[in-house]
């Protein structure tokens, strides 16, 4: 069983991956074997969780570009795919969120969630396949939220944003099927990452408690892995219950 979730060979980009679910993620790619490329705008940031994995045995080097930089992150993506020779796997969790009543989101602000979560994960996509194409193989995976599924209040532009990835990620998934690439979204619920430390909103759901950023990284795993040939289009909320409980 365990060479159904053996990531050896593959080659990971996994943006957004300096701190919190990208972190986790990215480390939990390693831990199953990936080479894994860690990315974010903080050169400094990368290299201290590059420090971290190889101190721990695991194969990872960095990629440091912001995402909405059309330019930059197509360059990084060939990159990769030069240097490895390969690129099997993405995972898009870069995602900034505006915490404001509707009556107080511009539309420059509408506009910038959108780029950040839509507009930029479906270029990095397109760009990703390009390299996956070749050797008939590749998983993409996107990050939603429990706010994309739901309407949460003073979060409009956020849940738009959010709820726009689970659509996309169903179209790619119809797109890229025939060149053996999946396309599978997240759905994390509240998790105890660092942005989230000193919050004082509680936990709710079935289980009664906040996740733990390592919990996230086994459905990644899984949807990364072999065990996951055959699942493509699908939805994965990880949220302790919260998205069909309450």
């Amino acid at each position: 069983m365990s060479d159904l979730f053996s990531l050896a060979g593959r080659v990971a980009l996994v943006t957004g991956s300096a701190r919190g679910l990208g972190f986790a993620m990215a480390a939990a790619l390693a831990e199953h074997g990936a080479r894994v490329y860690l990315n974010g705008r903080d050169q400094a940031a990368l290299e201290a969780r590059r420090a971290e994995l190889q101190a721990r045995g695991l194969r990872v080097n960095v990629s440091a570009f912001d995402i909405t930089d059309e330019a930059a992150s197509d360059a990084a993506i060939a990159s990769v795919a030069e240097a490895e020779g390969r690129l099997d796997i993405l995972v898009n969790t870069v995602g900034p969120r505006l915490r404001r009543p509707i009556e107080e989101i511009s539309s420059e602000g509408l506009r910038a969630m959108l780029d950040a979560h839509v507009v930029a994960p479906m270029r990095m996509a397109k760009q990703a396949a390009e390299q996956m194409k070749p050797n008939g193989y590749g998983r993409i995976i996107m990050v939603s939220s429990v706010a994309g599924l739901r309407g949460l209040p003073n979060d409009a532009a956020y849940s738009a944003a959010k709820g726009a990835v689970l659509s996309m990620t169903r179209s790619l998934a119809v797109e890229f099927g025939r060149f053996g690439i999946t396309c599978n979204t997240l759905v994390p619920g509240r998790f105890l990452t660092e942005s989230n430390s000193s919050s004082d909103r509680p936990a709710r759901g079935p289980l009664a408690r906040w996740g733990e950023p390592s919990e996230i990284g086994g459905a990644c795993v899984f949807l990364a892995s072999p065990a996951a040939s055959y699942v493509t289009a699908v939805a994965l909320p990880v949220d302790g219950g919260v998205s069909n409980a309450f």
